[in-house]
């Protein structure tokens, strides 16, 4: 792609609007979903066993209200977000550029979008896969056409075989999430989540189906009884005020490279909305948090976490715009049971689809008493719709069978991208 150093594109709301107008024709208008039950489930107190041995441990467990809304971009074409900055990097390529193909190095989610886009376009694709790859992604990239060339999971091998390739089809490199136009293209969706929660909202608020309008009765039934109450102590001189907000007060989303996430951050930054980010905290997965800590941006991750799509770390693009508290808010970190349990929720109640990436939001909301208590005194008594990003959906009945049986063997852990093609067990900074 062009140097980045070159690109006068700002990385602001309105190049975020370009982008979309650029990207509309290929891309799906994913749909926003809501369940009732996760909604309560979100806002019903931790039991107090559940904050020992952290820093909670003692303290009252917080009971935010939280009306849950999630994008999901599991529907999204190849089944995750990806494609969005995919179409839209190709998009800023010129005819010469496109003439010499593409190449990048992925674990999945961004091999098959930039397969698809390069289908699309009618130009050849060249992914670098580590070995430790799901079957399920490797297959679906290669469906795409793509010329698929495994690696090992090191970053230093697959730079290695990238950089061979690359001299000699001479390829343009598209990045997985450090660039511009990759960033860009991911912050639509938050565009889109912003007016379908604002139209869900407006059609709640008039809406006489008990359930369709959950999100705004849940806050109109929270004044009434406030009022009630202060009408029973005899205080009925201050009435208590409607919430104000027909939206979004706040996006959780995932975070590998952080791509999607500062994309999110640039264009719904100036709007009001929080913007706030989650990772798994196995084996270090949680460096974007880490870095916020320690105010400098980590630059190799080593983890096996069943978020296979978060194992990279931050890039320097990304960084530039989460470290900017005014664009972001903050990062939270969850285990692999809190994501196993996120994820068997979301099938269970909501019955949909998601690979364990997409299930690390939800457990932030569900388990991080840290962000709980944020919700809880910065949403008050009639709380906050919160918006969660369904990053992906792609896995395989038998990778989710095996990550929820009591044991598994090499071949669960092969589905689960925990053991490579050679039975290696390492992977370094793989991008999704």
């Amino acid at each position: 792609m062009a140097d980045i150093t070159k690109i006068n594109r700002p990385l602001t709301r309105d190049s975020v609007r370009a982008a979309h107008d650029r990207i509309k024709p290929y891309i799906h208008l994913t749909p926003v979903l809501q369940c009732e039950t996760i909604s309560t489930f979100v806002s019903t107190s931790q039991a107090p066993s559940a904050l020992v041995g952290t820093e909670y441990e003692g303290q009252e467990p917080a009971r935010p209200k939280m009306n849950i809304f999630f994008k999901c971009e599991n529907y999204q074409r190849i089944g995750a977000f990806k494609a969005r900055g995919a179409f839209h990097a190709l998009s800023r390529l010129s005819d010469a550029q496109l003439e010499k193909g593409v190449i990048t190095h992925s674990s999945g989610n961004h091999a098959q979008a930039l397969a698809l886009a390069a289908k699309t376009r009618g130009i050849p694709a060249h992914i670098i896969m580590p070995t430790i790859s799901t079957p399920s992604k490797i297959a679906s990239t290669q469906a795409q056409g793509a010329h698929v060339y495994f690696s090992g999971s090191t970053a230093p091998e697959r730079e290695k075989l990238l950089h061979e390739i690359q001299a000699k089809t001479d390829a343009v490199f598209v990045p997985p999430y450090d660039h511009p136009d990759i960033i860009l293209g991911q912050g639509t969706l938050a565009l889109e989540f912003e007016q379908q929660v604002q139209d869900l909202c407006k059609e709640m608020k008039h809406s006489d189906n008990e359930h369709e309008g959950y999100g705004w009765r849940f806050r109109e039934t929270r004044r009434q009884q406030q009022q009630q109450e202060k009408e029973t102590n005899g205080d009925s001189n201050h009435d208590i005020p409607t919430s104000t907000s027909e939206g979004l007060d706040a996006v959780i989303a995932p975070c590998g490279g952080g791509g999607m996430l500062s994309g999110v951050a640039t264009a719904l930054h100036g709007t009001g909305i929080h913007v706030f980010g989650s990772e798994p905290s196995y084996q270090g997965g949680d460096d974007a948090r880490r870095s916020l800590a320690s105010g400098s941006r980590i630059e190799s991750v080593s983890t096996l976490t069943i978020a296979d799509g978060l194992r990279t770390p931050l890039g320097k693009i990304p960084w530039s715009i989460i470290s900017d508290p005014q664009k972001l808010r903050g990062i939270y970190s969850v285990s692999e049971s809190q994501i196993k349990s996120a994820m068997r929720l979301i099938y269970e109640r909501m019955k949909v689809v998601v690979e364990p990436s997409a299930a690390v939001p939800l457990a932030v909301c569900l388990y991080d008493e840290g962000f709980r208590k944020v919700v809880e005194r910065e949403g008050g008594e009639e709380g906050w719709n919160v918006g969660v990003v369904l990053s992906g959906g792609n896995t395989t009945m038998e990778a989710v069978a095996k990550l929820f049986a009591e044991e598994t063997g090499d071949e669960g852990e092969r589905a689960e991208a925990k053991v490579g093609m050679d039975g290696e067990r390492i992977a370094q900074d793989v991008a999704g």
